[in-house]
C-alpha cells in the first residue's frame, strides 16, 4: 500500500474494527499508525466507563495497519495491555511504533489517550510474520 486511501479501502474489509467498534485511520506509513474511535454508549460497560474490549480492539487494529502498511502479512501472536486510567474525553486515539522488526517477528508499541490528553492505555505487541 502506498497512501492512506489504500489502507482505508483494504482495511474496510476488517467489518468489526470499522464498522461495529468505528475505527477510523487518521495515519499511517511504514511501520506506524494512528488510528481513532469516537466513543459512545455502544462502547460502554455496565459501570458506564468505556469497555476495555473496545480499547484493545483500538490497538490491536492500529497494530495491524502500521505493521501490514508496507511489509508482508504479519498477525498478532501476544500482547499485553495496560490500562492506566479510565477515558475523560469521548474520542480515543492510538498510535503504534515499531520497536524492533525482524525476518519472522515485530514488536510494536501502543500508546492510547483520550482528546482531553488522558493517558488511557498502553501496548506492547508480538507480530508474526506469515509468508
Amino acid at each position: 500500500m502506498t497512501n492512506i486511501e489504500e489502507a482505508r479501502e483494504y482495511f474496510s474489509k476488517d467489518i468489526y474494527a470499522t464498522e461495529t467498534t468505528g475505527i477510523e485511520i487518521v495515519e499511517c506509513g511504514e511501520n506506524y499508525a494512528m488510528c481513532s474511535l469516537k466513543a459512545d454508549r455502544k462502547h460502554q460497560n455496565a459501570t458506564g466507563h468505556i469497555m476495555g474490549g473496545a480499547i484493545y480492539t483500538l490497538a490491536d487494529f492500529t497494530f495491524a495497519v502500521a505493521s501490514n502498511f508496507s511489509n508482508f502479512p504479519t498477525v498478532t501472536t501476544m500482547s499485553n495491555i495496560s490500562y492506566l486510567a479510565s477515558p475523560k474525553g469521548d474520542i480515543l486515539t492510538s498510535k503504534a511504533k515499531l520497536i524492533k522488526n525482524g525476518k519472522r517477528v515485530c514488536f510494536f508499541e501502543i500508546e492510547i489517550s483520550d482528546n482531553l490528553g488522558t493517558k488511557v492505555a498502553v501496548v506492547n505487541i508480538t507480530g508474526s510474520h506469515l509468508g
